[in-house]
């Protein structure tokens, strides 16, 4: 057997309560449609390549940290080609039934003063585009798998492979043989350390850092977003219709900082140390980020790899090619990801050398492209300096008049449909 990279694991949960002797036994050594496969990761690339899987005669297995699905999160895009395999899966209805129905910003200026009102249409978005909160989008997908095992409370501690198949020890259920193991864990992918290496040696830092959390409506929003700059600074709020109350948006340009991204104590008082002399709503929003349930802090940060398979094991979504915030398109690339995946391995007839070829071939140029939004998205959010806040400010102020919002989101709407999507299999 191949060792795995080994690293420490945290505190464990409850175990699953209903893993069963199926689930103990694991699956078949031989490479085969119709083999077994375990999916790490249950939010958007998960639930989605495990519907696809299961479709074309697989036998996928879901573990996830979480207890349960991760409801809450943040607003997210579904482009292009995206919308194609939503529309495949059955789901699309349900995605657009449940948008967030935003209709604008309202830019902020000197003195926090209303500077500019951006509706919606004006934004560098295609007709087509779906913006649904990232926990909704994961719960309509989990719907989809329905019957599909999922072991919750519980990690991958070791892989070991061979010629023949991937051997997994878990944190609490017993060891498993699986035909394939695939991450679909995120910027921070379990696998990924275990499988390729240290984290550190597929990360591109984007100068910024971010957090996300769920607040009051301290402004009486309805289906609208106000933003707040300073130099190198963003505060915001903002209400989909499926809020109770508002999401807050705070982020800052920063050197690389080091922190636990399990601690929210030291998140908060980076935070803290960040946005300690701002004004306008900032320090109602830093009290908010004590007691929010789903406080989420990250650096803003591209995952960029050579490869995205090695042996039986493969990465999709985040774990391989995570865009980043800053381009809006880390949902769509997740999806797009999961079927591709799947339906090449549908296509090798569950040969895994074959498939994983074909899905690295037909995703590279498609991954490249839309991780190359980044530099307009952080000029956009969270100009640096002075001159470029102000340069921003005039854009929004005139951005119904200006030719370049119209080329911007022909650029993304080209990139989002950057992919010959393969067909749905017969």
């Amino acid at each position: 057997m191949q060792p795995s990279h080994k690293k420490p694991h945290n505190a464990r949960t409850t175990p699953n309560a209903t893993t069963t002797e199926k689930s103990r036994r694991g699956g078949t050594a031989k490479s085969r449609r119709g083999g077994t496969v375990l999916i790490s990761g249950a939010s958007i690339a998960g639930p989605a390549l495990a519907f696809w899987l299961r479709e074309h005669g697989f036998h996928p297995t879901v573990v996830e940290r979480a207890p349960e699905i991760r409801d809450g999160g943040y607003a997210i895009d579904v482009r292009g080609a995206a919308i194609t395999v939503a529309e495949r899966m059955g789901v699309l209805p349900q995605i657009r039934e449940a948008c967030t129905g935003m209709r604008g910003i309202t830019v902020l200026g000197p003195r926090s003063r209303p500077l500019a009102d951006v509706r919606t249409g004006e934004l560098m978005n295609s007709p087509g585009d779906v913006e649904i909160m990232r926990g909704t989008l994961g719960r309509i997908l989990h719907e989809r798998t329905d019957g599909v095992e999922h072991l919750f409370s519980d990690s991958i501690a070791a892989i070991e492979q061979d010629a023949d198949a991937v051997r997994v020890t878990f944190e609490r259920a017993e060891p498993r043989e699986f035909d394939l193991v695939i991450g679909a864990d995120g910027l921070h992918s379990n696998v990924r350390d275990l499988v390729f290496g240290p984290e550190s040696g597929f990360t591109r830092y984007l100068g910024y850092h971010i957090s996300i959390f769920s607040t009051e409506n301290f402004l009486d929003l309805d289906r609208w977003a106000v933003l707040h700059n300073t130099p190198g600074r963003l505060a915001g709020l903002y209400r989909s219709k499926a809020d109770r109350g508002a999401k807050a948006i705070l982020a800052f340009a920063s050197p690389r900082l080091r922190f636990d991204h399990r601690d929210p104590g030291t998140q908060l008082a980076l935070l803290d140390k960040a946005f300690r002399n701002e004004r306008w709503i900032v320090p109602q929003l830093l009290e908010a980020a004590r007691s929010a349930p789903d406080l989420y802090f990250d650096s803003i940060t591209q995952i960029r790899m050579d490869s995205w398979t090695r042996g039986r094991v493969a990465l999709v979504g985040d774990a391989g090619y995570g865009p980043s915030p800053l381009s809006g398109q880390g949902s769509s690339l997740a999806l797009v990801g999961a079927y591709v995946l799947a339906r090449e391995l549908h296509a090798a007839n569950g040969d895994h050398r074959a498939a994983f070829r074909g899905y690295e071939h037909r995703m590279r140029n498609f991954v490249t492209q839309n991780q190359q939004f980044v530099n307009d998205g952080g000029r956009m959010l969270i100009p640096k300096t002075s001159t470029g806040l102000w340069l921003r400010n005039q854009m929004f102020r005139l951005m119904h008049h200006l030719p370049t919002t119209a080329g911007l989101s022909k650029n993304l709407e080209r990139a989002a449909n950057a992919i010959d999507l393969p067909g749905p299999a017969a």
